[in-house]
């Protein structure tokens, strides 16, 4: 295939490979899910697209191998290497959504207070081990069972209370599912969640929620739907913050910084950085909070802050704002390592190779589940092997290998 001019946007390689393949709008917008009138903005260079999980449809759909022919950049992704790496624990959680009307576990807690511990604790797992998905996929279907069977044997506020602890649990599942399961069973986790949440019928877990289903929605290429989403969450919430508890004020930080970086990822950069300095004073009135499920707080708010550069294709401030931060201070494993990542993408797009793989491979050592299991994560490494040359190739290939990515 020729090669397009460099100075052609996005939306306009997109026209050209899709009137290339003999597509009409209507036809390509509808096989991704999007309007016709959504695909003529992106064309017409009306509308941003920068949501890589769209960008890889629109790659798949045109015949493409590479995101990079689509968007012009070095920084390439083989459409090939970002799709889901299956879990050895997804069926059994796929047996426990499905079978789980009927299903007792093997150890049912005697009180809702009982469960909410072990529910907890289980998140716990999830932000303290290098390995949260072995750990937490081992112990959700048993959780997930005795969630349904607690909330049948429960009435009035003590069945809501047993929701509020099944809208935690489904809340949890949807994290592990993100990355590892079917569409069908993540959309599943998500929607048991939301529904858990309207049956306990609490404003915070309404608006937990709507973070929840935020980020399917975000992920799935509806940024707009999930940025009205959560802005309308945090606006339930702003009324309560003055005398609100901490995990009602976490909550609402973590909506901030949900809907910094989903207009981030549409370009709204003025919009990105208004959501997360809202985000920043909230964290600075919670001196050491972390919220139990996002881990909200001071640290994951510096965190976003590199998050934010990179989805705004700015490099240089993203190793800017990486400065300030202190990993050791961040409390959840998964986003120490997701805060690594980001650096490596960060040098990687400013092809530093060098920087990228030394990253990158922070990002393994902290957690290698975080690193294998995330698309993102899993394509730079890819990259670098084809990429990096010299002495880092080989430690780029021995990289690939314990991520499990060299073929």
């Amino acid at each position: 295939m020729s090669e397009l001019p460099a100075e052609l946007t996005t939306g306009e390689r997109i026209r050209f490979h899709r009137e290339r393949v003999g597509l009409t709008r209507a036809v390509l917008s509808g096989l991704v899910g999007r309007s016709e009138g959504w695909l003529k903005k992106i064309e017409l260079g009306e509308r941003n697209l920068s949501n890589v999980t769209m960008l890889v449809r629109l790659a798949q759909v045109l015949r493409l191998d590479d995101v990079g022919v689509l968007t012009g950049t070095p920084g390439a992704v083989p459409v090939g290497s970002w799709g889901k790496l299956s879990h050895a624990s997804v069926p059994a959680l796929r047996e426990a959504v499905h079978a789980s009307i009927y299903r007792r576990p093997t150890d049912l807690p005697t009180t809702t207070e009982e469960l909410a511990g072990r529910v907890r604790q289980t998140w716990a797992v999830w932000h303290t081990s290098p390995h949260q998905r072995t750990e937490v996929g081992a112990l959700l279907p048993e959780l997930i069972t005795a969630c349904h069977a607690l909330v049948r044997g429960r009435e009035g506020t003590e069945r809501r209370h047993a929701y509020r602890v099944m809208a935690e649990t489904y809340a949890l599942a949807q994290q592990y599912a993100a990355h590892t399961t079917e569409p069908e069973l993540y959309w599943l986790t998500v929607d048991r969640a939301r529904m858990a949440a309207e049956e306990a019928d609490e404003p915070v877990m309404l608006a937990i929620a709507a973070w929840i289903v935020g980020n399917g929605l975000r992920d799935s290429g509806h940024a707009d739907e999930a940025l009205r989403l959560v802005t309308d969450a945090a606006d339930s919430l702003r009324p309560m913050l003055e005398n609100g508890p901490s995990l009602l004020r976490g909550t609402f930080g973590s909506l901030c910084l949900h809907a910094a970086v989903t207009s981030a990822k549409e370009g709204r950069e003025g919009d990105a950085w208004r959501w997360w300095d809202e985000a920043d004073r909230t964290a600075r009135q919670l001196a050491d909070y972390a919220h139990p499920f996002t881990m909200f707080g001071a640290g994951n708010v510096a965190v976003h802050g590199v998050t934010l550069g990179v989805e705004l294709r700015t490099p240089g401030a993203a190793l800017r704002r990486l400065t300030d931060v202190q990993p050791e201070a961040i409390p959840s494993t998964e986003r120490r390592s997701r805060l690594f990542v980001d650096a490596a993408r960060s040098e990687y797009a400013r092809r530093e190779s060098a920087g990228a793989l030394h990253y990158i491979r922070r990002a393994f050592d902290t957690s290698p589940e975080a690193v294998r299991y995330v698309p993102p994560a899993r394509a730079l490494v890819v990259e670098l092997t084809r990429t990096a040359s010299g002495p880092l190739r080989g430690e780029a290939v021995a990289l690939a290998e314990a991520v499990g990515v060299a073929a």
